[in-house]
């Protein structure tokens, strides 16, 4: 009997025990949750105070307020631009995104939205010939003609202006290939690797050539093959240089070769073109200043030598 009375007791000393341990802990989970609503309430309350005050102050704002151009011009160039873009023929609007990619104006200009301007600048070429015509009073064939070389100008007025982006865009680059050449291959002479010399120079510098090296870093970071980043690189700027330095740099990752010596090799090549291309442009110039002196020059020396001997000799006659 006192066995049982002694193993009871254990049994419920050790109950109470256990007991005590969970409420206690229960106790403290209960606290911490309350001290946790406690510190959220404040933040709640602020939270939903903000929202409150946005909502109040969407709903107080009146159309005077919101600018023009966000409220009309806006939503208006992205309809048309849409609907540019539902019109331009599929082959067109890949060529117009290539010519895009070759000017760098990949954010700011859509083929669509190149379509739409050749469409309205033709539009307005044709309007304004033919109010000169029927002013004039053309015949009807006269006036086709007309209005269809105007709508023909018109539409490649948009494409001449990405053409001289393009161009400007690709003199950049040439411009800015021999210091980047040079650079890359001392940092990779000096013991780092092609991608932390490229890092290294993409951090520090700002141009074309350097924001699509940036595009040919980011291609790589994504996933794709090398070789191919750097054939996509080539077509993005189509200057055989750069196809030259890409092909150069492929060849030598594929072989093994020392990429030192063959940034070396491609620095003294490109420095050696750039030395000529000045060359070619230099001898262009005595060219290029016969219209200057025949046309501004030589007519000012003609009257300062000439027309005092003509007037003594109309005076003397």
């Amino acid at each position: 009997m006192l066995r049982v009375i002694c193993a009871v007791a254990v049994g419920l000393a050790a109950f109470l025990l256990l007991w005590a341990l969970l409420h206690r802990r229960d106790h403290a989970q209960k606290h911490l949750e309350q001290r946790l609503q406690e510190l959220q309430q404040p933040r709640l309350r602020r939270r939903e105070g903000q929202l409150a005050q946005v909502q109040q102050a969407g709903r107080a704002r009146d159309k005077k307020d919101i600018p023009f151009k966000e409220r009309v011009l806006r939503p208006l160039s992205a309809y048309f631009e849409r609907l540019a873009n539902q019109l331009t023929p599929v082959e067109m609007r890949a060529w117009l995104q290539h010519r895009i990619v070759l000017a760098g104006k990949t954010r700011q200009l859509s083929p669509g939205a190149v379509f739409g301007s050749m469409l309205v600048s033709g539009a307005l070429c044709f309007v304004l010939v033919w109010l000169y015509a029927d002013k004039q009073g053309f015949a009807f064939p006269r006036m086709v003609a007309l209005e269809t070389v105007s709508v023909l100008v018109g539409m490649y007025v948009p494409l001449l202006a990405i053409k001289s982006m393009i161009a400007q865009r690709q003199k950049q680059i040439m411009k800015e290939l021999p210091e980047v050449l040079d650079l890359l291959c001392v940092s990779v002479q000096a013991g780092l690797s092609f991608d932390a010399s490229l890092e290294k120079i993409t951090a520090r510098m700002h141009g074309a050539l350097i924001d699509e090296f940036r595009h040919f870093q980011d291609d790589v970071r994504m996933g794709m093959v090398r070789r191919t980043a750097m054939k996509n690189m080539a077509a993005r700027c189509e200057l055989q240089d750069i196809s030259l330095f890409m092909t150069s740099l492929i060849q030598a990752e594929r072989l093994g070769t020392s990429m030192g010596k063959t940034l070396r090799n491609q620095a003294d090549n490109i420095r050696e073109r750039r030395r000529q291309y000045v060359k070619a442009e230099a001898m262009k110039a005595p060219v290029k200043i016969v219209f200057p002196l025949v046309l501004f020059i030589f007519p000012a020396i003609f009257v300062v030598t000439l027309v005092p001997t003509l007037l003594f000799l109309m005076k003397n006659m």
